[in-house]
């Protein structure tokens, strides 16, 4: 759905607000450049670092690699989570089984389990993409889970009378009508890695713009520190709308009544 010509202007808006606090923030010289850097501060060391690099690698090397990793990660969970969530949802043995697991490992925080990650698998990508795809799995379960779920009795048992099969209900049926809650939890997982993402790189890394970040704090470098965040941001807002145009690809009845 086009977003209201109202609703463009007030996000603007608030983009306008926030950079002019900034601006007015900084420029009146009351607040520290290390706890606020100027705005120009973070441009110019978005440039330096573009053309430079930081730690020997340019600003396309830290974004590449950290895009590398959660892409992959990503992609594992989609591949996996999304089946393995349908199938729980349709079979209430199969959730029995797996609920407890998911259930246990999905509040804890993604550093209490890296440190055993690490102890498995090293410290190289390996326990890296295992976090990330283990932050990414659980949303997208659960959305899967509940959108099958929470399907209406009677849709199952039109198809049913119509004679359809378990494999044409699940196809035909629960799947299309499931699909929302699977792209819910599809923008929630990218969100939950990506939020994941500094902690995956604090162990070895040399490259990453969460890794980035994180060595800059280290040496009290707050415009590189707002530069990582920004381009973090931009490149999840990118990503989010990505998945959003996919969705009304593929449920293009979804708003219409």
């Amino acid at each position: 759905m086009k977003k209201p010509k109202t609703e463009t202007c007030l996000t603007i808006l608030t983009v306008v607000v926030i950079f002019a606090a900034w601006f007015l923030a900084t420029g009146s010289g009351n607040v520290s450049k290390l706890f606020i850097p100027a705005p120009a501060d973070v441009w110019k060391s978005f440039l330096d670092v573009l053309s430079d690099g930081y730690k020997g690698h340019t600003l396309l090397d830290h974004l590449g690699t950290s895009m590398q990793r959660l892409v992959i990660a990503y992609l594992l969970c989609v591949v996996t989570a999304v089946p393995i969530g349908l199938l729980s949802g349709y079979n209430s043995k199969v959730r029995a089984l797996l609920e407890p697991i998911i259930e246990f490992y999905r509040p804890l925080p993604p550093l209490a389990y890296y440190t055993i990650l690490v102890l498995w698998l090293g410290i190289d990508e390996e326990s890296k993409l295992a976090l990330l795809y283990l932050a990414g799995f659980a949303p997208i379960y659960i959305a899967c889970v509940a959108g099958v779920v929470r399907i209406r009795e009677d849709y199952i048992n039109g198809a049913l009378t119509l004679g359809a099969n378990k494999r044409q209900i699940f196809f035909y049926v629960i799947f299309p009508a499931a699909l929302t809650d699977v792209f819910t939890g599809l923008r929630t997982a990218l969100g939950v890695e990506y939020t994941t993402l500094v902690a995956a790189e604090m162990v070895a890394a040399t490259a990453g713009v969460g890794w980035m970040v994180l060595d800059a704090s280290n040496y009290l470098r707050s415009d590189v520190v707002f530069m990582g965040v920004i381009i973090m941001g931009i490149t999840g807002i990118i990503l989010d709308k990505l998945i959003q145009l996919i969705e009304k690809h593929i449920i293009h009845w979804k708003g219409r009544n």
